[in-house]
């Protein structure tokens, strides 16, 4: 028998990425009918598209005709950014704005997933409209993409969240899960920077804002432009690595806080905290407070079994 198809499509692009396999599941779960698209990871579970093949790009948009379209696809690695600024531009902003004009083109509303790195730290808590001055290039070329989806669709949201965490794949695929093997293996010191003021962010919550975000648009055609989304627990790497230890009664002792500015890598923000107000007043958002989620996105890693068995059975 025919199975119920639900009428309201969104688009993912980046669906095979942390953030990106979140957004895919919150609005599938909620009864949306949504495609996927990555690139390296995609097949079999989602539709591979190359970003910036302008016309496969335009093909899936006019055969899918989605309401919704969540971009977040990105190159978000700063360091990564700084070492390949071409690639980053086309995939941050040539892409971001071909896709905007696409979205224009069948009526869908695009959100674009933007970052707290449009700022530079120095006067947080950051509203939408205060000015931005990223103090990198990832910063940079993200900001161009916000300008350049607004200008070629001024339907458009742009989402700025802060550093994300969830459920990993590889620990390396957040900068939050990372740091799991240090706090774990506490034979040897590890030094954790203690200078930077972070506020992670769980992919679920963030889906669920975007999901949010979308339904209230089908029913007011008023919410667009800039806004903003953050966990709202203050904390360092080093803040992190200790909660992280203390959500798995693991040691911390050999965690050594390090208070100067970093002098490797893209230049970062000290504290880039957003202002979530304007989403908050419009009924939107969703919180999962740190040590809960964290737990729930590394228990799969802990090496040691035996604790696993103790806490789970």
């Amino acid at each position: 028998e025919d199975v119920a198809v639900p009428s309201r499509r969104v688009l993912i692009t980046g669906a095979t990425g942390l953030l990106g396999r979140a957004v895919f599941k919150d609005f599938n779960e909620n009864n949306w009918n949504a495609v996927g698209c990555g690139y390296r990871r995609a097949q079999p579970r989602f539709e591979q598209i190359n970003l910036l093949d302008s016309i496969a790009v335009h093909d899936i948009i006019h055969e899918f005709q989605p309401h919704v379209i969540v971009h977040c696809a990105a190159e978000r690695r700063p360091d990564v950014v700084e070492s390949q600024p071409d690639a980053a531009s086309q995939l941050n902003v040539a892409a971001s704005a071909n896709l905007a004009k696409e979205a224009a083109g069948v009526g869908a509303f695009l959100i674009y997933i933007s970052t707290d790195y449009v700022f530079d730290g120095t006067s947080p808590p950051y509203k939408e409209t205060d000015v931005p001055n990223p103090l990198n290039l990832y910063g940079k070329t993200k900001l161009e993409g916000e300008k350049a989806v607004l200008e070629n669709n001024e339907e458009t949201a742009v989402l700025r969240i802060p550093v994300l965490y969830g459920e990993v794949e590889r620990l390396e695929e957040s900068a939050v899960t990372v740091m799991f093997d240090k706090v774990q293996f506490s034979n040897k010191s590890a030094n954790m920077d203690h200078w930077q003021q972070r506020f992670p962010t769980n992919v679920k919550d963030v889906a669920a804002v975007c999901r949010q975000l979308a339904e209230k648009r089908m029913l007011d055609p008023s919410i667009k432009g800039t806004f903003h989304w953050s966990g709202n627990e203050q904390m360092t790497k080093y803040e992190m690595a200790c909660a992280i230890a203390d959500a798995f009664n693991l040691p911390s002792s050999h965690l050594r806080p390090i208070t100067d500015s970093p002098v490797v890598g893209a230049l970062r923000p000290k504290n880039a905290q957003l202002d979530c107000s304007k989403l908050e007043m419009l009924g939107i958002g969703q919180r999962t407070p740190f040590r809960a989620g964290i737990r729930e996105s590394l228990w799969p890693f802990l090496v040691d079994k035996r604790w696993r068995q103790t806490v789970f059975h």
